[in-house]
């Protein structure tokens, strides 16, 4: 008969987490959890920018005791998976963070986690409630993980582990079943390094193991729904969607971080160079299509393009002047189309003021006109 000991448990539990394809694997308690001050006072400071949902009172309740999300719990399962996908990718595209170029975690994940919960209920014979979250929840994701003892928490605010790095999506399990608690990371390994505070190209990563985020690439390009301040467009790059700049830099991922080998995870082939000039002429249709089941589809179409014309116009690409004339000239979205104008201002060149001079002769947006204006310009005084 299946053993219903807690200790034996909570040992095939892991055992089954690391069968469904989980690198890393722990059980923790639901109580508060340690950093929620932090958090408390990284709201209060307004670093949380325009998400809203984050400060709720009703999601600061939640994120300070989880038994709110299960009155029944009594343990958590942690699981990490890593995501890094084999390389190279054509250096000559535009750059998307690592965990986006596959399929959406959310539709991978939680099904692999099911299946654990299944196998836990299988064991004990009869149903254990639960509640199963990858960053879906209000859930201080890597506190948990944290005490589940999967790693710390690095200077660049990533769950960092000893000897696979950071690549890995969390997600957990929460459940109202009694089970032995992993011993919480306490040490700090980052040490004195401060690369990734000196290699972020928009200084977001602050000295308490936080981001502001209203300057991080990944919330300008995912969560910053409307325009992205001028001054923080040329430190953005070729950055299309995300960032992964900390964690290239980190010593650990440098020295073991892996690939992995979940086909989930592995570029699609229009992330593998996914150049600006390219994504400029995506008519809806065809961007629907080409991002089924993808990260990127988060920002929307118009989010996307907006980026891939800051890309263009910090690359210099010439190649993208012609999805930049579409885009000002005939693109539905305001937001595409100023930013267009950004990035025709940056190239230059006697297209470049020609499109810009047409654009604005037809232009109707008084915030579109307004970057044109400016733009244009830029491009008479050089």
């Amino acid at each position: 008969m299946p053993s219903a000991d807690p200790t034996t448990l909570a040992s095939g539990l892991k055992a089954e987490a690391r069968r469904q394809g989980f690198d890393l694997a722990g059980i923790t308690s639901p109580d508060p959890p340690p950093h929620l001050p932090t958090y408390q006072r990284w709201l209060e400071a307004g670093r949380h920018g325009e998400m809203a949902y984050l400060a709720t009172e009703r999601a600061r309740g939640r994120r300070a005791n989880p038994r709110e999300l299960l009155p029944e719990c009594r343990s958590i399962l942690v699981v990490g998976m890593n995501y890094l996908p084999e390389r190279p990718l054509d250096p000559d595209g535009g750059r998307v963070a690592a965990y986006a170029l596959g399929n959406d975690y959310h539709d991978v994940i939680p099904a692999r986690l099911g299946a654990v919960v299944a196998w836990l209920e299988k064991e004990v014979g009869g149903a254990v409630p639960h509640r199963i979250y990858t960053d879906t929840g209000p859930i201080l994701e890597r506190d948990l993980a944290e005490r589940a003892g999967l790693g710390w928490i690095g200077k660049n605010t990533c769950l960092i582990h000893p000897h696979l790095g950071s690549y890995f999506l969390l997600a957990e399990a929460l459940l109202g079943l009694d089970l032995p608690f992993d011993e919480p990371f306490t040490t700090d390994q980052c040490g004195s390094c401060t690369r990734c505070l000196d290699a972020c190209p928009t200084h977001c990563i602050l000295p308490d193991r936080t981001i502001d985020a209203r300057r991080c690439i990944s919330y300008l390009t995912i969560e910053l729904k409307g325009p992205i301040p001028t001054d923080l467009r040329p430190a953005m790059g070729d950055w299309l969607f995300g960032c992964d700049v900390c964690q290239e830099v980190c010593p650990w991922n440098r020295r073991f971080a892996r690939p992995t080998a979940e086909p989930d995870f592995q570029p699609r082939a229009v992330l593998r160079s996914p150049a600006p000039a390219h994504l400029l002429e995506m008519d809806r249709p065809v961007f629907r299509q080409a991002f089924k089941g993808s990260p990127v589809l988060r920002p929307r179409r118009r989010g996307f393009l907006r980026n891939a014309a800051v890309a263009a116009g910090n690359r210099l690409d010439r190649s993208a002047l012609p999805g930049l004339r579409k885009a000002i000239l005939s693109e539905e979205e305001p937001l595409v189309r100023r930013h267009a104008a950004w990035a025709l201002g940056r190239i230059g060149g006697d297209e470049a003021l020609s499109v810009l001079r047409q654009a604005e002769a037809s232009e109707g947006d008084e915030d579109v006109l307004g970057e044109i204006s400016t733009a244009l310009k830029h491009l008479l005084a050089s």
